[in-house]
């Protein structure tokens, strides 16, 4: 376990250094002069452009800015925003709580309703088997910005439960969670019809185990087969898939977010890359590798808990 851990984190590390020279590399190699992206079109005397130039190591090599802008990461120095004037480590600490609130909220309706409905249709069979195969199809084959878009137009504009985008922060975490309702929902369908299917064929398999046919035979009851017999078995591939999905909800939150009008990463990103932020771009990007790597890191740890048939491992593969 000590290897595989220490292993799994130098890859953590190199995932990160090609990701940061690949952001770097990308950013820096567009066409265009820097200087210009960083005016946004304001006009400049020679020593404005000077000093920003000075300031952001233009002049330097590019390895040489790219050491410089690296160090500065490993010491939480993420630069400083063009845009909104400020370090860019302060605005993303301002942001990132409404993101994770968002995806934390879209990953438990994710957790109840994906397994939940893959249950029901593992153990019901016929009708409810398969108007659970088809509405899973819909929510699967559904872009999150047309589910914003039902949502809001039922459940905001003519329904009135829920309010709708931009008016602001809600005070008070009830208020907050109702107000992040059906961005959630938005967020968490497709992934939740995904991690049905894939429940409802872990469960179906572990059905036909021979040593549930042997329980049965013996007459355990039904919810007591279900519950030492199959869930437990069939957990690994749903936490596996889960945590890949984890990931995926904070990369899918721009188009959510921005949706919604929720001031969080995501549309932070969407914001940043449209005014040319690239300090920001580039911080969004390495954080939201890391999360993905550091998520997939735990479900390897977790599901040998879950299946000790399974080595540490064998869960992402």
């Amino acid at each position: 376990m000590t290897r595989f851990l220490l292993g799994r984190l130098l890859g953590l590390a190199a995932v990160l250094f090609v990701t940061s020279v690949v952001v770097f590399g990308t950013i820096h190699l567009a066409p265009g002069d820097p200087v210009t992206f960083l005016l946004h079109g304001r006009p400049a005397t020679p020593e404005t452009v000077a000093a920003l130039r000075a300031e952001h190591h233009l002049d330097d090599p590019l390895v040489t800015q790219y050491g410089k802008w690296l160090g500065g990461v490993l010491t939480g120095d993420l630069g400083r925003s063009a845009q909104y004037h400020q370090d860019v480590t302060a605005l993303l600490g301002s942001r990132l709580p409404g993101t994770a609130l968002l995806v934390g909220y879209a990953a438990l309706l994710v957790a109840v309703l994906g397994v939940g409905a893959g249950l029901l249709a593992a153990l019901r069979p016929g009708l409810l088997d398969r108007t659970v195969l088809i509405g899973t199809g819909i929510a699967t084959a559904t872009p999150s910005f047309v589910l914003a878009i039902a949502l809001v137009s039922l459940f905001s504009v003519r329904l009135g439960w829920f309010p709708g985008p931009g008016g602001g922060v809600a005070e008070g975490i009830g208020a907050r969670l109702h107000q992040l309702t059906l961005p959630a929902l938005a967020l968490a369908l497709t992934f939740a019809g995904l991690l049905a299917r894939v429940t409802r064929s872990a469960v179906l398999d572990e059905l036909g185990r021979d040593h549930v046919e042997v329980a049965r035979a013996r007459g355990v009851p039904g919810r007591t087969v279900v519950r030492r017999h199959v869930l437990r078995n069939a957990l690994g591939p749903v936490v596996t898939v889960g945590g890949t999905m984890l990931a995926g909800l904070l990369i899918s939150t721009s188009i959510v977010e921005t949706a919604f009008d929720v001031p969080g990463l995501g549309s932070l990103l969407v914001q940043s890359v449209t005014a040319q932020d690239f300090a920001v771009v580039q911080a969004v990007t390495l954080l939201s590798v890391a999360a993905f790597v550091l998520v997939n890191l735990a479900v390897d740890l977790l599901v040998p808990l879950i299946d000790p048939r399974l080595s540490p491992g064998e869960g992402s593969s």
